[in-house]
């Protein structure tokens, strides 16, 4: 794939998350997958973004910066949402979150085989013990 097309494929996939179209992730996704670094699948995936939807049904995943190497994908996000359950271990409060989120991607056949995300989860707890 070019970085053109990377683009357009990656855009897409962040549409179809800020839409909570976790259907859709066979478009995506792999059936296999690497997962910061462990053997996946594509199910292992979805079932974290419908539980974290479920937790924030507001999330928000705004795309800033893209970056392509090749197969590779490097991205630059920041995340939003107001938690109405209990999340990563914190009872709602009320309190929204911004954090930063960078995340690599490898993509082959025209779908991810490796996804890597790094926050900082210290900054999203403190903000939402509010």
């Amino acid at each position: 794939m070019s970085d053109i097309d990377l683009r357009e494929f990656y855009e897409r996939y962040i549409e179809a998350l800020n839409a909570h179209q976790f259907d859709r992730m066979d478009e995506f996704i792999n059936d296999k997958v690497t997962l910061n670094s462990e053997p996946g699948a594509r199910d292992d995936v979805v079932a974290v973004l419908t539980a974290d939807a479920e937790a924030v049904p507001d999330f928000h995943w705004d795309l800033q910066e893209l970056a392509f190497d090749g197969d590779r994908i490097g991205a630059r996000l920041i995340n939003t949402g107001t938690p109405v359950k209990e999340w990563l271990g914190v009872a709602p409060t009320g309190a929204s979150f911004e954090i930063v989120e960078y995340a690599i991607y490898q993509v082959r056949d025209g779908r991810f085989i490796h996804m890597s995300a790094l926050h900082d989860a210290e900054v999203l707890r403190r903000q939402l013990a509010g």
